[in-house]
């Protein structure tokens, strides 16, 4: 299994994680993450145990094992739910219904990987903030922490609510743009 880890102590550039590496690091947090999904401890095992199988089988192809792992768990995980309802409809009949399934299974949680970026986002949405003029910050406080409109902030800070717009338009562009340099946005 090749799969670089960069950010781990004692890891360099190139350091490779092999799957029975992978296996003990993640099975943990992955089974807590699958049981999340499917409230069953029998079939958030059988889910890690595919996701597992099907990164075996693909390695070579498979960049980000530890991402992908997830994001294979919660797509297992969806297909199951998936079945459980299907087979708890009048069609689906007969079939086995999952054991201790509700009816609101899907965590709307992000992904770890999916949280770590929004985390990284926000505090640089934070840094570019500090970096922005008093004005500009304090306008962009104004609009987004207190919910003001144009006229409310033009108000407070005697600018006008052209002033206001386009203290607003550059500030969101600098913020956007840091975060495009950042590889958060596209």
């Amino acid at each position: 299994m090749a799969a670089v880890r960069p950010d781990e102590p004692g890891t360099g550039p190139g350091r490779e994680e092999s799957l029975e590496e992978l296996f003990l690091a993640l099975e943990g947090a992955l089974l807590n993450y699958a049981l999340r999904l499917v409230r069953n401890p029998q079939t958030a095992e059988d889910l890690v145990q595919e996701a597992f199988l099907r990164l075996q089988s693909q390695e070579e192809r498979v960049r980000e094992p530890r991402g992908w792992l997830y994001r294979t768990v919660h797509n297992l995980a969806v297909n199951v739910i998936r079945r459980a309802r299907t087979a708890s409809t009048p069609e689906g009949a007969g079939e086995p219904a999952m054991v201790g399934m509700d009816d609101d299974l899907a965590d709307t949680r992000p992904l770890p990987d999916e949280q770590l970026a929004r985390w990284e986002g926000i505090g640089l949405v934070r840094l570019g903030l500090k970096t922005l003029d008093e004005r500009s910050r304090r306008v962009v406080e104004m609009k987004f922490s207190e919910n003001l409109s144009y006229r409310e902030i033009a108000g407070r800070t005697g600018l006008t609510e052209g002033h206001v717009g386009y203290l607003l338009h550059h500030a969101l562009k600098n913020l956007a743009d840091e975060l495009v340099r950042a590889g958060l946005l596209p």
